[in-house]
């Protein structure tokens, strides 16, 4: 792992197995996968490790992956331009880790940001890159390249590069702006299915990554906030369903199936995956304070009954 080229192939292979891996897992991935790491032509390659700012073993000096925690010692943040503060490590801006911060800068390479958002919870984005370093006050700022808001449009080329072109500044906040909301709602993921002990509400599953956290009221709406009284535990099947008015469920935490539907003859899927909720209860979280609520439940289930 001596030569740029080497690094080059492995980042692309980790970019590749993160692609993969947060579709399986619904974009939130365990400490403890990405501790142990993959293997890349013969190499293991870990992706964090105990420091924020991490170097796989032989690695050179720019790092793969930045880290933040849950009650971390740095304040990271997004700025109100959606731009991530990503904090020095320490108070020494010549620590070889800083130093490698300051290296991604000039050689434009791309890294992974893994935010924390439960414990031992992350939610992977990348590529991203260090725009801005300013050692002085021992913080760089971090944006997300183009190339995660347009898939393909620099296919098979590691070094894309950030757009810091006046003309792209409109689609780079845009870019910004789908980056919180898939750190927003992988956290609400997270939430929603530890309150419900990664279990489906209504079939009880509890295979994490056939699981999601579906919305009450739909996040494009204003009180569509993503809070675990919003929230529901759903297998994939399920949300589906309930997205389109397939199953909805009352403020009493009853199932119900549309008529349409219970009447119809197929298969064991409809009749044990969709027939079979009608009428029972779902689910509930071992904390009351987390049950929806049930006044949102009570405006969609209104929907799910004009869609009836």
């Amino acid at each position: 792992m001596n030569s740029a080229l080497d690094e080059d192939a492995i980042r692309l292979a980790v970019f590749q197995w993160l692609k993969e891996y947060s579709a399986r897992y619904g974009g939130v991935l365990p400490r403890a996968l990405l501790a142990h790491g993959i293997d890349v032509g013969g190499r293991h390659v870990t992706l964090l490790g105990p420091k924020g700012i991490w170097s796989p073993a032989g690695f050179g000096a720019v790092p793969l992956s930045i880290t933040t925690t849950i009650n971390g010692p740095y304040d990271d943040a997004c700025g109100i331009d959606g731009r991530l503060v990503y904090r020095y490590r320490g108070d020494d801006p010549d620590h070889p880790d800083n130093r490698g911060l300051r290296e991604a800068m000039k050689t434009k390479t791309p890294l992974i940001y893994f935010h924390a958002v439960e414990k031992s919870a992350y939610v992977p984005v990348w590529p991203v890159f260090i725009e801005e370093n300013h050692p002085e006050s021992l913080y760089c700022i971090v944006r997300t390249d183009l190339e995660y808001a347009i898939p393909g449009a620099h296919a098979n080329t590691l070094l894309a590069g950030f757009a810091a072109e006046p003309e792209h500044e409109a689609l780079q906040r845009y870019v910004d702006h789908v980056v919180r909301q898939r750190l927003h709602q992988g956290a609400f993921r997270a939430r929603v299915l530890r309150a419900y002990h990664t279990s489906c509400t209504l079939c009880a599953l509890k295979h994490a990554e056939l699981l999601d956290a579906a919305h009450i009221i739909p996040d494009a709406e204003e009180s569509g906030t993503p809070v675990i009284r919003n929230g529901l535990a759903l297998c994939k099947i399920h949300h589906a369903a309930y997205d389109q008015n397939i199953i909805g469920i009352d403020p009493d935490f009853h199932a119900h199936v549309r008529e349409d539907i219970l009447q119809e003859v197929d298969g064991p899927m409809l009749r044990y995956g969709l027939q079979k909720m009608n009428d029972q209860t779902i689910l509930l979280p071992a904390h009351k304070g987390d049950w929806p609520e049930r006044d949102r439940l009570s405006e969609r289930y209104k929907r799910f009954l004009e869609a009836g």
